[in-house]
């Protein structure tokens, strides 16, 4: 067996078709399904259920597939260990990021990293921290930005900076008059939440859970993006918390609706985080670097508690 024919049954797990993943391997459909069946040849045995629609893997299939995606792995850490032993930064660098986090973060280090590492080719998806880790374990990213700790046996996770929340209370709200905030002024029942599957919704829910015993999560509404959080909030709909650096685009006509924390303030802990196997580490120290010099300027804030991402 070859590398190459375990990279084309990775892709085709994947893509559950041999069109597209021949496509992704930038291969011939005959070529790929040529070398599959070599494969399975070689091993006598069957690791795709071609009748099935789309196609499933069998039972052994799945072992070898696993299997596969470790050799894989390994394989690509030679090229990795000659890179590194070079000094070499540059290549492919798959990158996740939250939803929460990117449109804030990445203008503010994209075009400094760019300009610094030029032989390094960036694809940068949006993706929840549920695909994020499926993504990450299936060696589909290199990397991602995300609140931690996530608790991942096969993910390492290295701290960029700690985020703190901020209260967004607009006028005639029942907090209005409190110039600082303190956790137990929190109520669910008037909190506007992102909707379900953002881990920043449930670090306010954590949050308000934590002083709070009210275990009914029944919201007056959610909403997929913060600025439609704040738009629905100054409707006079609940109060909201925000991510320290969402604050930082608030109009100022509206910066008086923003609250800090008493201290020790709530925040989540960004962080970058990669698989076990360590593989790209000289991209990642590099995007490390970069990312804390630039957000060192932005955020000062150290006395902060942090808050759970995870659901409870």
């Amino acid at each position: 067996m070859t590398i190459t024919q375990l990279k084309y049954a990775l892709a085709i797990a994947e893509h559950k078709n041999f069109t597209k993943a021949a496509e992704k391997c930038f291969v011939t459909q005959p070529t790929l399904s040529t070398q599959i069946q070599k494969l399975e040849d070689e091993l006598d045995i069957i690791i795709f259920d071609r009748s099935k629609k789309p196609i499933e893997l069998t039972d052994v299939g799945r072992k070898i597939v696993y299997q596969a995606r470790n050799i894989v792995n390994e394989a690509d850490r030679i090229q990795d260990i000659v890179d590194q032993q070079k000094g070499f930064i540059g290549g492919e660098f798959r990158l996740g990021i939250i939803p929460t986090i990117m449109p804030t973060l990445l203008p503010m280090f994209l075009k400094n990293f760019i300009k610094k590492y030029p032989k390094v080719k960036l694809k940068i998806e949006e993706l929840t921290t549920e695909e994020i880790l499926t993504r990450l374990s299936d060696g589909h990213l290199d990397a991602a930005i995300a609140a931690t700790p996530l608790e991942s046996d096969n993910i390492k996770e290295r701290v960029l900076y700690y985020e703190p929340f901020v209260a967004y209370i607009p006028e005639n709200h029942r907090l209005k008059d409190k110039k600082v905030i303190e956790v137990s002024d929190l109520s669910i029942d008037d909190m506007l939440l992102l909707e379900d599957g953002h881990c920043f919704r449930d670090g306010v829910i954590n949050l308000c859970k934590t002083f709070k015993d009210q275990m009914d999560e029944t919201f007056q509404l959610e909403s997929g993006s913060i600025e439609t959080l704040i738009k629905l909030s100054n409707e006079g709909m609940g109060m909201t918390l925000l991510p320290y650096l969402h604050t930082l685009d608030v109009r100022e006509k509206l910066s008086p609706n923003l609250r800090h924390f008493k201290e020790p303030s709530p925040a989540r802990e960004v962080s970058i985080i990669y698989h076990k196997s360590e593989l790209k580490m000289q991209i990642i120290d590099a995007m490390h670097n970069v990312i804390s010099g630039i957000i060192r300027g932005a955020i000062a804030f150290q006395n902060v508690e942090i808050i759970s991402p995870k659901a409870k």
